[in-house]
């Protein structure tokens, strides 16, 4: 094929040329990350070669249930999501955001040193391009962008893949954000797999997606190619594991803060910040210092938070949320209904982590659910 191919394009490799592409990325200077076997879990780390992939692995889903599962062929994208997110890597659990080293002209302040690494995303699902373009609202737009992010984000190519295995807790299709990638990937792979054949079909995203595929062996791809895709999506879409009616679910949790369901899911809620660690939109942080034993240099670091801590809300004066009711009532209606005023869209991507990761099974489905089902409450 010719070395222009346009963003758009469809092609079809074999699952062998799959290799081939982890090698251009890593010729191109890339850092590849993906989705690994680790801890009796799908976690992401640095890949360089197929077999660190979950080869012929699926995953059981559930509230407060997560296991592997092995599959009856060699499907390397034959799951849905393990706890980690990509945030990770965009916006770290721990960073440095300034410092400050005292000498004979007093103190010198400097920022952290610049993140110059690229980095190569492969096996990211339509959930998580949605997380990431969530963060990219919140931490590289305006005035007070978040020139960490920003620099991270800039020195990123995505690989997405689009899920034709759906988990026992994901919602995507009620969110809108899957399960096939739409927008913000380089290239979006589909995976093709029976028993006659195993490829991948391939589409264009960006003119870096259309390079690296010039260093493979493609084919362009074909109606039946096509139309074997979409069938393959279309029969995502009715398998999901759970649904969320976003149907005025703004206005309804907005409404009712002292619904009782609230105190309900608060009996059993532990507090333990699972649902946050684990969720791929949110974001709160605090920040800490930390000198040096000789007092010379302090480093200022920021860190993972959750609004689920009760000493996040702490204030002068005590904490503005001192109750596990209150706390879980200000994660959830932020992320399903103040979140629309902040940033124009719900927080949530419906990937289902929150569910599967929370060691009591709450089901943030399930709460919506109730809340709607009696949302006035006298």
């Amino acid at each position: 094929m010719s070395d222009s191919i346009a963003i758009g394009t469809k092609v079809v490799v074999t699952s062998d040329a799959f290799q081939t592409l982890l090698d251009a990325l890593v010729a191109g200077g890339y850092d590849v990350f993906g989705p690994t076997l680790a801890d009796d879990a799908i976690m992401l780390g640095e890949i360089r070669h197929t077999e660190d992939l979950p080869v012929g692995k699926t995953e059981y889903q559930d509230g407060g249930r997560y296991r592997l599962v092995d599959r009856d062929d060699e499907a390397i994208f034959g799951f849905a999501n393990g706890p980690h997110s990509w945030k990770q890597f965009l916006h770290p659990p721990s960073e440095t955001i300034w410092s400050v080293r005292k000498d004979d002209n007093g103190l010198q302040f400097a920022p952290p040193e610049p993140d110059t690494r690229k980095r190569a995303f492969v096996g990211v699902r339509a959930c998580d391009l949605a997380a990431i373009a969530i963060h990219d609202r919140v931490f590289d737009v305006g005035t007070f962008a978040d020139s960490n992010y920003r620099q991270r984000r800039a020195r990123v190519l995505i690989v997405a893949v689009n899920c034709s295995e759906p988990g026992g807790t994901c919602f995507c299709v009620s969110t809108e954000t899957g399960p096939s990638a739409r927008t913000g990937f380089d290239l979006a792979l589909t995976e093709l797999i029976d028993a006659t054949r195993h490829e991948f079909l391939i589409e264009i995203g960006s003119t870096e997606g259309a390079g690296l595929i010039s260093t493979l062996s493609v084919r362009l791809a074909d109606q039946t190619d096509i139309e074997l895709a979409d069938a393959l999506l279309s029969t995502a879409r009715t398998k999901m594991g759970r649904s969320l009616d976003i149907d005025g679910l703004k206005d309804i949790l907005q409404d009712t803060p002292e619904h009782p369901r609230w105190k309900d899911v608060a009996d059993r809620c532990l507090s333990c910040a699972n649902c946050t660690m684990v969720c791929p939109t949110c974001f709160c942080t605090n920040v800490s210092e930390h000198p040096s034993l000789d007092g010379e240099t302090v480093e200022q670091r920021r860190n993972w938070d959750s609004c689920f801590s009760l000493e996040f809300s702490f204030i002068h004066g005590g904490n503005v949320r001192s109750s596990v009711q209150s706390r879980y009532r200000q994660w959830m209606t932020h992320k399903l209904a103040y979140w629309y005023d902040q940033f124009g869209s719900s927080g949530c991507v419906g990937c289902g982590r929150c569910i599967t990761w929370c060691p009591v099974g709450i089901d943030i489905t399930e709460e919506a659910a109730a809340i709607r089902a009696t949302p006035q409450v006298d």
